[in-house]
């Protein structure tokens, strides 16, 4: 099945085809106005050959949150859109975006099926205690307040992916995967489910991120508020844009910049790296526990795929887990990287998140053209 991906960021489109698991034709438009803005689109399908659609067999949407009614990929219709538009508060940056390439290639491209694939139906199946949050049984009840999970189509893809790289399927195996990017996160799988991860009813919990502060005593934050002189917007435009690796380092947060100051001896960019590693360290150390152990651990996004210095810092602090990395390794695309001798496997698998949604694409298409025979 040939499948155009769309994935609208806060800010830019992606755009790629993928014809099964093989790429024909991909582009990154980095500024994209959203919402009526159609040329993007048209100029890559024009490149790409593709003006008319009549080459192509679906369309799939990558979308950061279904929301509590959504909790697996499904076909877009009128009705489902309208719902997306309604949970725009769950992922404010993000949804939106989705919703506006959705209306816009569904204008260019309206007889091509078109499905979307949820960043958070991968983690549909934590456990209830994983989910929950002991916060009064009446507000998770009424808010619909739960650990929904972000990453979900890249966990996935690393997961299966990274189970063929040491010759073994999902069913059996104990995998963490670290989704190491801008925004970072963790997940447990036991026999290909996700049963716990480290972001939860947003994507500001869990590890430190490039930017974004990950989990903080809410104390703090009531703190700031009523004693602090800090009002609402700016306490949450700090802790999505000033926080994290930029706040502690003082650079622009990306690894690089904070590994070069680091090297410099720069000594709040060397404790900005120590707080990483270490929370990475401890979360990881979590949900290897959720997954009832661990035999395989999965790097990727930017910095899990192309810094060797933070995986092997990561598995300095793992090594009781079992884990060893073999530094010598050169890294192209899916590696492992796992030392002679390890008990766990450690491995290095390219963010394909393109190739998820075209896979989940397919599939719902074909249970619903199944479903009408």
């Amino acid at each position: 099945m040939r499948v155009l991906v769309v994935n609208a960021g806060s800010s830019s489109l992606k755009l790629s085809v993928l014809d099964g698991e093989r790429s024909v034709a991909a582009h990154t438009v980095e500024r994209w106005d959203g919402a009526g803005d159609l040329d993007p689109l048209r100029e890559f399908l024009s490149e790409a050959g593709l003006t008319d659609g009549g080459d192509l067999d679906a369309v799939g949407h990558r979308v950061v949150h279904g929301g509590p009614r959504f909790r697996e990929p499904v076909r877009l219709d009128d009705d489902a859109v309208a719902y997306l538009d309604s949970i725009a508060d769950l992922a404010p940056l993000h949804n939106p975006r989705a919703v506006a390439a959705i209306r816009a290639v569904g204008e260019l491209l309206p007889d091509l099926p078109a499905v979307a694939a949820f960043d958070t139906s991968f983690h549909a199946t934590i456990p209830e205690a994983a989910a929950t949050y002991a916060l009064p049984r009446e507000w998770n009840h009424r808010f619909e307040l739960r650990r929904y999970g972000f990453h979900g189509l890249s966990h996935a893809h690393a997961v299966r992916r990274g189970a063929a790289l040491v010759g073994r399927e999902p069913a059996g195996l104990r995998v963490v995967s670290c989704h190491l990017g801008a925004g970072a996160s963790l997940c447990a799988v036991r026999d290909g489910r996700s049963v716990d991860t480290t972001m939860g009813f947003t994507p500001l919990a869990g590890l430190v991120m490039q930017t974004r502060v990950g989990s903080v005593d809410p104390g703090i934050l009531l703190w700031l508020l009523e004693h602090g002189g800090v009002d609402v917007e700016t306490l949450g435009g700090v802790l999505e844009h000033q926080s994290g690796l930029k706040g502690l380092s003082g650079t622009s947060g990306d690894l690089r910049d904070v590994l070069e100051a680091r090297a410099d001896g720069d000594a709040d960019a060397t404790l900005a790296f120590d707080v990483y590693v270490h929370r990475l360290v401890c979360e990881i150390g979590s949900m290897a526990a959720s997954a009832g152990g661990l035999d395989l651990l999965v790097f990727t996004g930017g910095m899990g795929e192309h810094s060797a210095e933070l995986r092997a810092a990561a598995a300095g602090g793992l090594f009781h887990l079992g884990v060893e990395v073999d530094t010598t390794v050169e890294v192209e695309g899916d590696t492992d990287v796992t030392q002679d001798g390890a008990r766990v496997h450690t491995v290095v698998v390219a963010a394909a998140e393109d190739q998820e949604v075209a896979r989940v694409t397919a599939q719902v298409l074909d249970a619903s053209e199944g479903a009408l025979r």
